[in-house]
């Protein structure tokens, strides 16, 4: 990542990165849907510190239980300046998932992890797998568990997406999946 982008610019990035990737290779095929109809919610947190970081993600849970799941389905907390390093990230993750229980919200919401350095346990750094979950940016997605549930229903065999994912991105290999995510 070269410098720090703003706001605007990390939106920009996390859609295209939904659009070409997330989207355009079928990792999700639950994504498609609320980003065409917009009802995907992007969050910004420009925080610095760990501290700055969890009052974003409170607020953004806020915002999302608040929300009417026809106008908001789903929200990205996209961090700019915070969680760099992905060990960091792991503990934050855990940080916010403890977050997500305590507030009574298991079961009603879901909480994804994306990190530019993902790196499945036991997986070599270069395995093409690991990008099912590498983002431009670190991020955190809070997934509303009724409106998955839903999707899940009309979806053959759901808990074969991993599986499928992986075998599909070593197919690629790792200079497909990288010329993909810089839009080659």
């Amino acid at each position: 990542m070269m410098g720090l982008p703003d706001a605007e610019a990390a939106i920009g990035v996390t859609r295209r990165w939904l659009e070409r990737f997330v989207i355009g290779q079928r990792l999700c095929p639950f994504a498609a849907a609320p980003y065409h109809a917009n009802r995907i919610a992007y969050r910004v947190s420009e925080a610095c510190t760990l501290d700055g970081v969890f009052h974003d993600f409170l607020v953004t849970l806020e915002e999302c239980v608040a929300s009417d799941p026809r106008e908001q389905e789903t929200a990205l907390l996209i961090l700019t300046r915070a969680l760099g390093v992905f060990d960091d990230y792991l503990d934050a993750l855990d940080l916010m998932e403890r977050a997500v229980n305590e507030a009574g919200l298991d079961g009603r919401l879901q909480l994804a992890s994306f990190h530019p350095d993902y790196r499945f346990e036991g997986a070599a750094a270069d395995d093409p797998a690991n990008f099912s979950n590498r983002s431009p940016l670190p991020m955190f997605h809070l997934i509303r568990e009724d409106g998955l549930a839903a999707a899940l229903e009309t979806y053959p065999e759901p808990a074969r997406i991993p599986a499928r994912n992986i075998r599909h991105l070593r197919r690629l290999g790792l200079d497909r999946v990288r010329a993909l995510l810089s839009g080659d």
